[in-house]
């Protein structure tokens, strides 16, 4: 089973000619309401990739609880880890240019309460996948992630939005999913002189003993493991919006993992769901089905090994 402890959002999702300077306003004619939160979409794209999702986190008592949940329910994810709190469900503005680049500001509102507590031990143990982010509070993460290793579970840790965190935390990883500048904000201690998003990936993997997973958006992603390093390409495709592609990869490589996948066979699965994220508007509309990954495999090459 895979518990994702994390945030629950609704998107106000704008696209706009392009993304607005500082100071400056630029008009777009609408906006679309969507369901997201960097925890709701992996949990979604754990889902659709076939895993079997437990979702723990907190909504408001207010209109967008519902929207919110909307498509975990109808996903089959397992609800009864979700609370409703005094604090507004999250929401997140979204402003999507032409190129599919996009701009987010995230209120977290009811996801600061989000508390460890959530998790029951009974769902916590080896056969358990812990996927966590960084949009609830730290402390409340770190407790999870503490019991979860306890117990002897998976962790995987998607170290976005970036945020610096210690060393016992990284420690007690099993896998983390960063972009490069996640990963030098990370890796400051470990490799102080890191030029790179990469190099810094390598001296976290080695420092921590921990799978460090780069993902480099139209470059594909590289891995770094205590013992190895792999790439793999991204799937070929024109982009119209980026912004679920980071949560379609790690989502999609907790829920091979979990299924008993091989690393590289998981790094395949999870590039080619963030190529296919990016052919629609808004994260969660866009996050691929299992089939769907699966008829699309064939047209990257599988992982290769970095010396």
């Amino acid at each position: 089973m895979i518990v994702v402890f994390g945030s629950i959002n609704v998107d106000l999702v704008m696209t706009v000619a392009r993304l607005p300077r500082p100071g400056e306003t630029v008009l777009t004619q609408g906006y679309r309401a969507v369901a997201g939160g960097k925890g709701a979409n992996q949990a979604l794209a754990a889902a659709r990739a076939g895993g079997r999702v437990r979702m723990v986190g907190c909504v408001g008592r207010d209109g967008f609880a519902a929207p919110a949940l909307g498509n975990l329910r109808a996903a089959g994810v397992d609800l009864s880890g979700v609370v409703e709190v005094d604090l507004p469900t999250g929401c997140a503005v979204v402003c999507v240019d032409g190129e599919g680049e996009n701009q987010i500001v995230v209120a977290a509102g009811a996801n600061l309460k989000a508390a460890a507590r959530q998790v029951p031990e009974s769902v916590l143990g080896p056969d358990t996948t812990l996927l966590v982010q960084l949009e609830v509070d730290e402390a409340e993460n770190r407790l999870v992630i503490a019991r979860a290793r306890d117990a002897g579970a998976r962790i995987v840790l998607n170290a976005a939005p970036a945020r610096r965190q210690p060393g016992a935390v990284l420690a007690a990883l099993d896998v983390l999913v960063v972009n490069a500048v996640e990963a030098l904000m990370l890796a400051e201690h470990a490799s102080p002189g890191a030029i790179d998003g990469q190099a810094a990936a390598r001296a976290l993997a080695a420092a921590y003993g921990v799978v460090v997973i780069v993902t480099l958006g139209g470059e594909g992603a590289v891995a770094f493991a205590p013992d190895g390093a792999w790439s793999v390409p991204a799937l070929t495709v024109a982009a119209v919006d980026t912004t679920g592609a980071g949560d379609a990869f790690t989502g999609v490589l907790a829920a091979a993992l979990d299924g008993g996948a091989a690393l590289t066979d998981a790094l395949g699965r999870a590039s080619v769901a963030a190529g296919l994220s990016c052919l629609a508007a808004g994260a969660q509309p866009a996050l691929p089905g299992a089939a769907e990954i699966e008829r699309r495999l064939a047209e990257i090459a599988p992982p290769r090994p970095l010396s």
